[in-house]
């Protein structure tokens, strides 16, 4: 095993150890969400801390990143101590039900990367690594949770598959949020999108913001788009 930890511009991490590893979905989220330096965020699933530790480059108040998963908390715990920004974030032990109605607490972005498979909808391949998330968050108690959690004008980002999108805003949209905007990702150039980030809020709005971003030229290499686009994060 790799233990050595992956550089950005202006930070590093460990990720080993993490059931959620430094993947393209969280960055692109996390970049593409907008922040303000008086923002108090939490991160739902945080896995080795990667969110927390790119939006507080961009400028936030603070962040709690609430992991369920052991390993993963201590994790992220020890990669925001590493950090310029480690008096303002915060990682969490706890399963996010739990933490919606003890922590006290509102926030005006909450943001998450979770799981993709939920109920017996899991791959053999993928169960011992992500069963204590999958099997214990369906995405009605995402929201629920979301929804004790949110201030009255606060937003929610999340990543998911193009499929799962669908029934996800179907659930929504009968918790009573509203997308705001949504970001369809493609891949390669020609082909079909198979992420989206979606931003929700409670207050219902005109007109919903939507763009596609495409990850890669037909022959595999990265399109100036994406490039430009992690230019402050990424190294040359």
């Amino acid at each position: 095993m790799d233990c050595r930890p992956f550089f950005f511009k202006r930070f590093g991490l460990f990720h080993h150890r993490s059931t959620m590893k430094i993947g393209t979905d969280a960055i692109l989220l996390a970049r593409w969400v907008e922040v303000s330096e008086n923002d108090e965020v939490l991160d739902i699933g945080t896995g080795c801390g990667l969110i927390p530790l790119m939006l507080a480059q961009k400028g936030i108040k603070n962040a709690d990143a609430v992991e369920i998963d052991r390993d993963s908390y201590e994790e992220a715990t020890q990669n925001f101590n590493n950090s310029a920004w480690k008096s303002h974030l915060f990682a969490v032990n706890d399963d996010i039900k739990h933490y919606a109605i003890t922590c006290g607490k509102k926030y005006d972005l909450i943001v998450s990367n979770p799981p993709f498979f939920f109920g017996d909808n899991i791959p053999e391949k993928a169960k011992k690594g992500l069963a204590r998330h999958t099997n214990t968050l369906s995405y009605n108690d995402l929201l629920i949770s979301v929804k004790k959690l949110l201030k009255p004008e606060g937003r929610f980002a999340l990543v998911l598959p193009a499929l799962e999108s669908k029934t996800f805003l179907k659930d929504a949209e009968n918790q009573g949020f509203y997308l705001q905007k949504e970001m369809h990702i493609v891949p390669i150039e020609g082909k079909a999108s198979n992420r989206v980030n979606m931003q929700l809020v409670v207050n219902q709005i005109d007109e919903v913001e939507r763009e596609t971003f495409v990850l890669r030229n037909p022959d595999h290499s990265f399109t100036k788009e994406y490039k430009d686009f992690l230019k402050d994060y990424y190294l040359d």
